[in-house]
């Protein structure tokens, strides 16, 4: 989610956009734009990233795992275990770190 909201922040920064400004532009309080730009540990809505990301031409995607991931991890949490948990939490710290979370442009 960091990785996500700085990437925004750095577009924002590059658009010469005040955070005022792309308050005014989503249609939200600043305070709100202000408090998801400088704190440390924010919680967002999808919306209110997509919509930020429209204004810079961006969207938030989603991507397919490759099939050794999608077999190894998709199929084990379908069915409520999963063979390797030492695998599966260094496989969602990475999800968290936003190291699996792209922009899409």
């Amino acid at each position: 989610m960091d990785r996500i909201i700085n990437e925004l922040d750095d577009a924002r920064t590059a658009a010469g956009l005040s955070k005022a400004a792309l308050a005014r532009a989503i249609g939200t309080n600043p305070d709100a734009i202000r408090r998801l730009l400088t704190a440390g540990h924010v919680n967002p809505t999808l919306g209110t990233l997509a919509e930020i990301a429209a204004v810079f031409g961006f969207r938030i995607a989603l991507e397919p795992l490759p099939d050794a991931e999608r077999e190894n991890l998709t199929e084990p949490l379908l069915r409520g275990e999963h063979a390797d948990p030492t695998a599966l939490a260094a496989y969602l710290a990475d999800v968290r770190d936003g190291s699996s979370l792209r922009l899409a442009s």
